[in-house]
């Protein structure tokens, strides 16, 4: 393997919103990219296949013609999946090919995933991105682990990612992760569940008024509107992270009251959003709006509707 990763074949399980920003980034420093993805196969590939040729990414047509070409692999999938890709790539995936593991999955979801990979010869490294990608791209900060964490991250920083190495120990980098998402992601839960019900009553005002007070360095009529496109638009992909978030809690030998509650409520957006409520996707009005009332309101006459 060529000691510069900049003259690495990099393969991308899962070209969807990460998986694009990934592309774009490195096919920016004329890295050459593979990618795979479910939805090749079916109505959805159009997006996909435009995109690719665009940006000079060459689409594979399965896992394994993805791992038998790949000097690294990036797994960004659903949570749900990440254990599934990895067993995908395992029987054709060549010795010594790295393999990082993107996925908000839980610490046991990693060590399983990491089972396949090295039992067939490849270097697995766990990844738990710590924020949102799409402000920070490449440079999302990237928590590395595992015994080969060390010795992929500087080849990372040479691609342009910031990564910085968790633990030798598998699942840390992961729970860093898990614990962080009970936060966020059941923030995101409770500003819709609370905002909404509130628009409801007529006192959105005064509630925004004294969530200004107790937390002032907040813009929570900002806040709050990036949260509702948020969860609309990436409701199916968290409420799956979610879930691994309340194994990771009952792992810990908690009942995850908190972590269940937001992967309902997240799920609950998702379908909404499938269903068309808050406008086609890929259309302008779609999760775009700068005034979260609009979709709160979007949620209430749904609720109406179903009474």
């Amino acid at each position: 393997m060529n000691p510069d990763p900049r003259h690495w074949r990099i393969g991308l399980v899962g070209y969807g919103e990460v998986g694009r920003i990934l592309a774009e980034d490195l096919r920016a420093q004329k890295v050459t990219v593979l990618a795979h993805d479910l939805k090749l196969d079916g109505s959805h590939a159009g997006p996909l296949q435009a995109h690719a040729a665009l940006h000079g990414v060459t689409l594979l047509a399965s896992h394994e013609a993805l791992a038998a070409r790949a000097d690294l692999i990036i797994s960004a999938v659903t949570a749900s999946q990440a254990v599934p890709v990895a067993a995908a790539v395992a029987p054709a995936i060549r010795r010594g090919t790295w393999f990082l593991d993107f996925n908000s999955a839980s610490p046991g979801a990693k060590q399983h995933a990491s089972a396949w990979v090295d039992g067939a010869g490849g270097r697995y490294v766990e990844g738990a991105v710590m924020t949102s990608i799409p402000p920070y791209r490449l440079k999302v900060p990237l928590l590395l682990g595992g015994a080969a964490a060390a010795e992929l991250m500087p080849h990372l920083a040479t691609l342009g990612f910031t990564p910085k190495v968790a633990s030798e120990r598998l699942g840390v980098a992961s729970a860093t992760k898990m614990c962080r998402s009970v936060m966020i992601k059941g923030l995101e839960a409770m500003v819709i569940e609370s905002f909404t019900t509130a628009r409801h009553y007529g006192v959105e005002d005064a509630l925004i008024a004294s969530l200004i007070e107790t937390f002032p360095a907040i813009d929570w009529e900002k806040q709050g509107a990036y949260f509702f496109q948020r969860v609309i638009e990436h409701g199916r992909r968290r409420s799956e992270e979610v879930r691994e978030v309340a194994v990771t809690v009952r792992d810990a030998g908690l009942t995850p009251w908190s972590a269940e509650g937001t992967a309902e409520r997240q799920g609950f957006i998702a379908d909404l959003a499938d269903a068309g409520v808050f406008g086609a996707k890929g259309q302008p009005g779609f999760a775009r709006n700068a005034d979260w009332r609009v979709e709160a309101d979007r949620l209430l006459a749904q609720a109406k509707h179903k009474d």
